[in-house]
Order: C-alpha cells, then sequence, then structure tokens
C-alpha cells in the first residue's frame, strides 16, 4: 500500500510523465530523476572542449560527435538504406520542405510516419526547411507571423507558420525536429540581422510552447542567429536557453563569413550554452572545419558536401582530394584510396571510376558516392576514438596536413 507521502510522489509522478513539464517551484530533484535524459556525455577530452556522448532518441541512440548525411528528399542519392547503415550512418536528414511539397504530408500520414514511409528504422533528423524557403522560393515575404513564399515546383503561394512547421515534423514522426527561424546573410546589415535574431526568437517561443502541448516523444531542438556580430549571437543563445530546448544549433554561419570570425563565433557559443545538451552546427561539412569545430565543443553535423561533391567528381581521401574526371586518371590503376576499406577501394580502379563518370553511367554516382560517404562517416568514428583517448590534435594535424594537399 501507498502511505500518503508515496501517494503525494506517485501523482506528481504521472502529472509530469503526461504534461512533459516540472510545475514551477519543485524540486530539481523531480528534474533530474522523471524527466528523461535525451544526452549525456561519457567523457570529456582533456586539452580541449571536445566530448562523447550519446543522444537518446526513440530510434536509438546517436554517438556524438555525428555527423548526419543529408537526405532531404528521404533517401541519400544514389544508395539504398542498406547500404547507407554498413556505412555506418547512425541517421540521415531529411527536409520538411521537401517532404511536405512532395509527397505531402496526407500521403506520409497515411502510410504511418516518414519512418514507415521510407522504411528507415534509425533516427532521424528534421531541418524545418527555413532555408530551403529562403534560398529555392522566389517572392519570399518575411511576416512577424511567418512566411510568404511560392513553392519551387508549380509557383504555388504557401505561407507558414511556426506552428504549421511543428505540425508537419509532427506528422513526420523525426525524431529531432527543427523550429521556423530567420537568418540574414553574409555580409549583413545590422539592423536587419538584429530583426531577423528577433523574429527568430518570438517564433522559437510560440515553437516550444505549442511543442510541449502536444505527447510526444520527440525532441525539439533551437536554432540561435546572429551571424558574427556576438552581441546579437549572444542575445539569441540566451532567449533561447530562456526558453529551454532539448538541443541548440548554431544557424547561419558558414555562408561567407571570414573563416577567424566563424571560429570566433563558435568558441563563444560554446562557452555559454548549457553544457548538458547537444550543440549542432548546421550545414558545415569541412574536414578540417569539423574537427577544429569538435575541439570548441560542437557535438553534431550535417553537410551535402560528401554526397553532393561524389556526384560531381571530386573525392575525398586520406591524402587529399581527388578530381576523378581528371584526365590523368584515364589509365591510373591505383584504388582510389590505398587506406580506404570502402567497398568502392577494395574493388575499383582510379581508372575505372574515370572511366565511369566519363561515360555518365549511375555506377559512378553509387561507387563514388559509397566512398565519400564511408570517408566522412570513418572520420566521425576516430574522432570519438580520439577524444576517447585524449589523441584529438594528433588527428586534427594529420587530417589537415592532407586536407591542405588539393585537387591532385
Amino acid at each position: 500500500m501507498f502511505c500518503k507521502k508515496d501517494l503525494t510522489t506517485h501523482y506528481w509522478i504521472m502529472y509530469i510523465k503526461l504534461n512533459r513539464v516540472v510545475p514551477n517551484g519543485m524540486s530539481p530533484w523531480y528534474n533530474d530523476w522523471l524527466m528523461p535524459k535525451t544526452f549525456e556525455i561519457k567523457a570529456a577530452h582533456k586539452d580541449s572542449s571536445a566530448r562523447l556522448g550519446i543522444i537518446h532518441t526513440p530510434h536509438g541512440p546517436i554517438q556524438t560527435p555525428a555527423f548526419a548525411p543529408v537526405g532531404s528528399q528521404g533517401t541519400i542519392k544514389s544508395l539504398p538504406h542498406s547500404t547507407v547503415k554498413e556505412l555506418g550512418a547512425q541517421l540521415i536528414l531529411i527536409n520538411a520542405y521537401h517532404l511536405y511539397l512532395r509527397p505531402g504530408m496526407d500521403v506520409i500520414k497515411k502510410m504511418g510516419g516518414v519512418h514507415s514511409f521510407i522504411s528507415w528504422d534509425r533516427p532521424l533528423l528534421s531541418d524545418s526547411g527555413g532555408f530551403q524557403i529562403y534560398s529555392l522560393s522566389p517572392l519570399v515575404k518575411i511576416k512577424e507571423d511567418g512566411v510568404m513564399f511560392s513553392s519551387h515546383l508549380d509557383g504555388t503561394r504557401i505561407f507558414v507558420t511556426p506552428k504549421d512547421i511543428i505540425d508537419i515534423q509532427l506528422t513526420l514522426g523525426t525524431d529531432i525536429m527543427m523550429p521556423l527561424d530567420t537568418f540574414v546573410p553574409y555580409p549583413y546589415k545590422k539592423q536587419e540581422l538584429k530583426e531577423a535574431v528577433s523574429l527568430t526568437s518570438k517564433w522559437a517561443r510560440i515553437s516550444r510552447e505549442y511543442f510541449l502541448e502536444k505527447k510526444t516523444s520527440q525532441q525539439l531542438w533551437g536554432i540561435t542567429q546572429g551571424s558574427t556580430e556576438w552581441e546579437q549571437r549572444e542575445k539569441s543563445i540566451q532567449e533561447l536557453i530562456e526558453i529551454g530546448f532539448d538541443g541548440y544549433a548554431l544557424g547561419g554561419l558558414g555562408i561567407g563569413e571570414p573563416k577567424s570570425q566563424f571560429f570566433d563565433v563558435i568558441k563563444k557559443s560554446t562557452s555559454v550554452l548549457p553544457q548538458d545538451k547537444p550543440r549542432y552546427l548546421m550545414g558545415i561539412g569541412y574536414i578540417e572545419d569539423i574537427i577544429k569545430a569538435v575541439e570548441l565543443g560542437v557535438d553534431f553535423f550535417d553537410c551535402v558536401l560528401p554526397t553532393r561533391n561524389a556526384r560531381n567528381g571530386t573525392l575525398f581521401t586520406s591524402q587529399g582530394k581527388v578530381v576523378i574526371k581528371n584526365k590523368k586518371y584515364e589509365s591510373d590503376p591505383r584504388p582510389l584510396d590505398e587506406n580506404c576499406s570502402c567497398y568502392t577501394c577494395r574493388n575499383f580502379s582510379r581508372a575505372y571510376l574515370h572511366h565511369l563518370y566519363e561515360r555518365n553511367e549511375i555506377s559512378s554516382s553509387i561507387l563514388n558516392t559509397i566512398h565519400n560517404l564511408y570517408f566522412y562517416l570513418d572520420i566521425f568514428t576516430k574522432i570519438r576514438q580520439a577524444i576517447q583517448t585524449n589523441s584529438l590534435n594528433g588527428l586534427k594535424k594529420r587530417v589537415i596536413n592532407k586536407e591542405e594537399d588539393r585537387g591532385r
């Protein structure tokens, strides 16, 4: 039997589990014991701010630092899911904008959510599609309550609000969701940057409050903005921390700003972001940038670089980049990378890969993507091992020295 104290405790356990919020004034003990832990730090690098962690999701854990291959339409271009898994992908990133337009939410809902629709049983992160709305759609009009844009497919005018973006991703059923945000390109006008930061915070609060009304095990991460202007970036971070998210992303970077300012913003941002939440550097894909960002405390990355470059014939190797379309590879019998154990490198010569690319064969995209994605995911395995063994600096020196040998 429950004593009176047990009944009181049992009541609050049920209240918190059902409502996913701890009432004001209750002991932090309830937060620590009852609220689900979505991120754990397993190890910290002694010579930098790098950390080894685990993001817990409904479809399994994600070991961090982690890289999410981009499959905007629900697929990694040219590869079946079985191959993506064999290469070591823990998750993939899909795009809410693209899937909202095609096949549409009605189809995905009828199919039981996006995991069922695409037959992927591992974690999924959905980008809100904000970047695509601003970059792909003509005649974008940003309003206080949302964004009006034209479909890049047929020109249909569409208006979405922060709540709409949450509803789309709830229908998708992705493990990690991102809210609607807005940003300004670099170089920026200070007033426009200030307005973008304020609107992003306003939408973030609307998104979070609406999300918390829903009964879901999905996570919602916040997106900080502010470009390289630290005053605005810090303002964005502090406002999002006050709202409270499951993770925090750095958006609006890697779009033309000087590298010194890029890394300065990352360093300052990770120093004030919560230590017990994952940090996500959106859209950054150069290996040397990734390793430096990991040293500064970033946990999570995504980028189209390895897969898009593969289709365009630019391949990443342990000795630097190989542009396989170059004529000098026409009769090169060597494997693409003698230090790589991927299927492509174990079985085919540079000459054959050059031939496939020149003939515009589908096999070219397949074999090149297998290699580039394996290379990236293997680098992240090495990064996690280096954090565990406190040897990250040595890995960085080896990788960056090779990356500087470009276009061979």
